[in-house]
């Protein structure tokens, strides 16, 4: 596979999320809103198949994805992840009030299907597995194909950032405009910061940690909501 076509596999996550609401609901008989709660299984599922892609893909190209992603044992100091977690939190807080503010009129606010209850077994399960799956597979998509091999310096940090804010838009998929461009917002400095931060250092693991970390806290919410009566209604 030659190297220089890699970008284009940048909004398979955006098309796949699409697809599997959409297909998913038709299945359930359902509206896709109404299927909304279950987006962390669904995210879960498509972070493990874009691994596989990633691997494949690197495989192809004569490399491990390791390589693609430019890790490199030992090149990790504390320091930097420290670091890159407390921006990951501040910028991805900061634009999810920027967003709440310029969407809905309310600081702070928070989409209400990103936090529903869902089966306890289920949240125990997504707690687990989510945040370390959506980190090698968003990180390794975005950074490792995206900023790797775009050659345009700027080009190599907005490319990589849209797509990786766009397909947020879609985790779960609601056609609504407001609700894709809140969630488009939202993202969006945070991943420009990751782009730029990872084009800078050539260092994944960092950002990952610092990914991985915010996603927990996400899955524990829904942990939460899922196994504490009354607690969902009050968070919305």
């Amino acid at each position: 596979m030659d190297k220089k076509y890699l970008p284009f596999f940048l909004p398979i996550r955006s098309v796949i999320f699409i697809l599997v609401f959409v297909i998913g609901a038709l299945a359930a008989g359902k509206a896709v809103a109404d299927i909304s709660n279950w987006w962390t299984v669904v995210a879960t599922i498509v972070n493990f198949f874009v691994i596989a892609m990633l691997v494949i893909i690197a495989k192809n190209c004569g490399m491990s994805f390791g390589e693609l992603i430019n890790y490199e044992k030992g090149a990790t100091k504390v320091s930097q992840v420290v670091i890159v977690v407390i921006i990951t939190f501040v910028v991805g807080v900061t634009g999810m009030y920027l967003a709440g503010f310029i969407c809905y009129g309310v600081i702070p606010y928070m989409a209400p299907m990103m936090v529903e209850p869902v089966p306890k077994m289920v949240a125990i399960i997504i707690v687990i597995l989510l945040p370390i799956s959506a980190a090698i597979a968003e990180d390794g998509l975005y950074l490792g194909i995206g900023v790797n091999y775009i050659n345009n310096k700027w080009a190599a940090i907005l490319v990589p950032a849209f797509f990786y804010a766009l397909q947020h838009c879609f985790i779960p998929t609601l056609f609504d405009a407001r609700y894709i461009i809140y969630r488009f917002i939202s993202f969006l400095p945070l991943t420009v910061v990751y782009s730029w931060y990872y084009q800078k250092k050539r260092n994944p693991i960092p950002i990952m940690i610092g990914h991985a970390a915010i996603d927990a806290l996400t899955a524990m919410t829904i942990l939460a909501t899922s196994i504490i009566p009354g607690f969902y209604e009050q968070m919305v």
